[in-house]
């Protein structure tokens, strides 16, 4: 940092600064793992009704996922702008952008949860829900809804902590959320005996806790960037660019949530309830693997996005280089374990011997060639942290929407039955992630040879709507 205390990835070892980030946002991500996959360990152990309980909790997955969907729709937009801006020295513009994706985060918390309370029912039975496990899901689903503004603004906001250089208290808010959800909900499920009700309530009250932990900062002193009353007047122009930046944050947790709707509704008619409840512990052992992966490429972005607002190509190129390599070598090693335990990662969610059998078979399935998501991420956040919206916005669509979702409803009825669902996975992350990577390669790297100076007249930054020029 400079001594006024304005951040400068500019300066020392790109590596470095990518690592100084990276740590707490991995720490924050393994954390939030903890806050994502607790309510799961708990409810699957539920004596008798565990099975029917955590298949109702992985229905309300995709509603939680829209509502993750519109927080990245802003704060993946929004951060990254404001890392281009610091980076350009207007730091006016940075705190405009701050206020303006706040204002949008709350109204969308609002909306979201009036939708939600009103829309429920029809929702989780179009999701695959059956008479069994429709309760669960709607008793905590309803709760949860309640709780909407505080994800979308402590998820939300927190990226602009982390973007500012305060990698440390962003990793707070994540712990201190998680710390308070890992105590509350054996209080509330088990010792107030309420249940998929009681997990929901704990997990609102600790998103409660991380909210106000991040607007104390974001409005305090010690933020570098804050947020101010005569910037939260939404300005369309600055909305558009956030939102075009954001789209692809937004893209990919949509459509994994159009994808998990429909792998459990194809998983509800080819296998019924057990299968639903299988890939609720599948998607749980995911994110167990791929957390750290994201942090380490959220922590990546704002050190690329300020060196190319710098135009510091020769540390943007090596930035990506780092990031991809660890990202692959993180998730070869992760495919190993996965191999040789499948049955131990399962056990962790539920201990029913037909749920364990079919989820031992699936699991391998699912994650064959595991490694292949990490060229996805990589590339995906190096189109981001350039600006490049439209890139990243396709390869997310081309993954999700146009692999993964016809494949899952097209390969059970080609012979493959329930197994089909399992197979999509894989076959994307080889074709998408590879997609992604190699074009990323091919329309990035060639920009970020020559240096600036070298160029005559070096690259242009990202154009006012956060799109960089074809």
């Amino acid at each position: 940092m400079h001594k006024t205390g304005k951040v400068d990835f500019s300066r020392g070892s790109v590596y470095k600064n990518i690592i100084r980030m990276a740590l707490p946002m991995m720490t924050a991500q393994i954390v939030q793992l903890l806050y994502n996959i607790v309510d799961r360990m708990y409810i699957g152990h539920l004596e008798g009704v565990g099975t029917d309980a955590i298949t109702g909790l992985g229905l309300c997955f995709p509603i939680i996922l829209i509502v993750t969907a519109f927080c990245n729709l802003f704060s993946s937009g929004g951060s990254p702008l404001c890392a281009i801006e610091q980076g350009k020295g207007d730091d006016e513009e940075a705190e405009r952008i701050v206020g303006n994706t706040f204002t949008m985060l709350l109204l969308t918390g609002v909306l979201l949860t009036a939708l939600g309370l009103i829309f429920e029912r029809p929702l989780l039975y179009l999701f695959g829900a059956s008479d069994v496990t429709y309760p669960y899901a709607s008793g905590y689903l309803r709760i949860y809804l309640l709780g909407t503004i505080f994800v979308t603004l402590g998820t939300g906001m927190n990226p602009f902590i982390s973007s500012q250089g305060f990698g440390r208290t962003g990793m707070l808010t994540v712990v201190l959320g998680a710390a308070a959800n890992i105590a509350l909900d054996p209080l509330f499920i088990f010792v107030f005996d309420m249940g998929v009700e009681g997990a929901a309530l704990a997990t609102i009250l600790s998103q409660l806790l991380s909210a106000v932990w991040v607007l104390k900062f974001l409005t305090g002193r010690k933020a570098v960037l804050r947020i101010r009353k005569k910037y939260l007047f939404p300005s369309f122009r600055r909305i558009l660019r956030i939102m075009s930046l954001g789209l692809t944050g937004f893209i990919m947790s949509f459509t994994t949530a159009v994808t998990q709707i429909v792998c459990s509704a194809t998983l509800s008619r080819w296998g019924g309830d057990l299968y639903v409840g299988v890939m609720t512990v599948l998607n749980a052992v995911r994110e167990i693997f791929t957390m750290p992966v994201q942090g380490l490429t959220n922590g990546s972005s704002p050190v690329l996005g300020f060196n190319y607002g710098a135009q510091k190509y020769g540390e943007v190129k090596k930035g990506i280089w780092f990031t991809s390599f660890a990202c692959i070598g993180f998730s070869l090693l992760a495919w190993l374990i996965l191999f040789l335990f499948p049955e131990f990662f399962i056990r962790i969610f539920n201990t029913d011997p037909d749920l364990v059998e079919a989820g031992v078979r699936s699991l391998r399935i699912y994650f064959a060639g595991f490694f292949l998501i990490s060229l996805q991420f990589a590339g995906q956040s190096t189109f981001v942290a350039l600006g490049k919206a439209r890139h990243a916005v396709f390869f997310s669509l081309l993954r999700k929407a146009v692999i993964v979702v016809p494949l899952t409803i097209l390969l059970p009825m080609w012979g493959l039955g329930v197994d089909g669902v399992f197979w999509a996975e894989p076959i994307s992350n080889l074709v998408g992630g590879a997609a992604c990577f190699v074009t990323m390669l091919l329309t990035v790297m060639p920009k970020l040879r020559r240096p600036p100076d070298e160029a005559g007249q070096p690259d242009p930054p990202p154009s006012p709507h956060g799109l960089p020029p074809e």
